[in-house]
């Protein structure tokens, strides 16, 4: 299998296995200021050609796909729609900002890897450029098994503050929201995926929320429970419409994250997304950077729990391949 990639004229890169579309990387997006306009990856393919994402949805018209999306920034929202204010709630306010890209330093392609460099500024509503982020992620194919087919997407972002003055990262559940600390590299699964199964892993990281009497020495699926979960992994699989097959979504934090929780949902709507600053503010001063990064790894099919954690640990051997090179 040949992966290749290709400009759709200045707005979205497009990632290829053997002429069947994996992704579409939309980096000038023409969204309205509202929903925060900031590039995204939708669709997102598994290499059957099932779409295991989604782009504005009614119900919050500022998800797209996966997308690196912040919601409590200060007093801005890089996130898209009203801002959770403690003792106020949500509100809709003049302060969604944009994460618009400047250029592309590299991309290289090999028969089995795309990868890609950009930069891209962080401008607050009213234009001030608060973060100057270098961003990369590459697709690979990934050796998971015989018996499944799987490609992964890497992804590393390196925020620099530029502002002048103190940053605070946080959530709704920083500002007072329980069980709401999104924010981060966010996946909106499809409708049908509603209802589906989250995977975790082990008892020896299952996350201190979760019922002690219950041992689970290996991993274990669960859903809506797996809530803040701390955990290196989690994934989601989930069916078509149309045809009934399942595919199944890993995400995966690299080894030198801090301690990641995870904000997921299989109701009302499926969505993933290691939230670093779910339940703890982040403060990066002037001048100083934040890295974080993450694998998503993309398959057909559901192997169960066992299969859930061998995706996560062929994704965490790329990763960590990927970052070497």
């Amino acid at each position: 299998m040949v992966l290749t990639v290709t400009d759709q004229g200045g707005r979205a890169l497009d990632v290829r296995c053997d002429e069947r579309l994996l992704t579409t990387y939309v980096y000038a997006p023409g969204d309205p200021p509202v929903e925060s306009p900031r590039p995204y990856f939708h669709p997102v393919r598994t290499l059957r050609g099932d779409e295991i994402s989604l782009y504005r949805p009614h119900d919050h018209v500022w998800h797209k796909g996966i997308a690196w999306s912040l919601p409590n920034v200060n007093n801005e929202n890089f996130w898209g729609g009203p801002t959770y204010l403690r003792g106020r709630g949500y509100e809709q306010l003049p302060n969604n900002g944009s994460i618009a890209h400047r250029a592309f330093e590299w991309m290289t392609l090999t028969t089995g890897r795309v990868e890609v460099g950009e930069r891209l500024d962080w401008i607050t509503a009213g234009g001030e450029v608060w973060f100057d982020e270098t961003r990369s992620f590459a697709v690979a194919l990934v050796d998971a098994s015989a018996e499944v087919s799987a490609w992964l997407l890497a992804f590393t972002t390196r925020m620099t503050n530029v502002s002048g003055y103190q940053i605070d990262i946080g959530s709704p559940t920083t500002e007072g929201r329980d069980n709401a600390g999104y924010g981060g590299l966010f996946w909106r699964g499809p409708r049908s995926f509603s209802g589906g199964t989250v995977y975790a892993p082990g008892a020896s990281e299952r996350a201190d929320s979760l019922d002690a009497s219950r041992p689970r020495p290996g991993p274990f699926g669960g859903r809506d429970e797996l809530m803040g979960t701390r955990a290196d992994w989690l994934g989601f699989a989930g069916r078509h419409d149309g045809h009934g097959r399942s595919s199944t979504v890993v995400f995966v934090s690299a080894d030198d994250n801090p301690p990641t929780q995870w904000f997921v949902r299989t109701e009302p709507f499926a969505c993933l997304c290691p939230a670093p600053f779910f339940s703890t503010e982040v403060s990066i001063q002037p001048g100083t950077t934040l890295a974080l990064t993450y694998a998503v790894v993309v398959a057909d099919g559901d192997a169960g729990p066992d299969g859930a954690q061998h995706l996560a640990e062929a994704g965490a051997a790329e990763l960590t391949t990927w970052r070497q090179q």
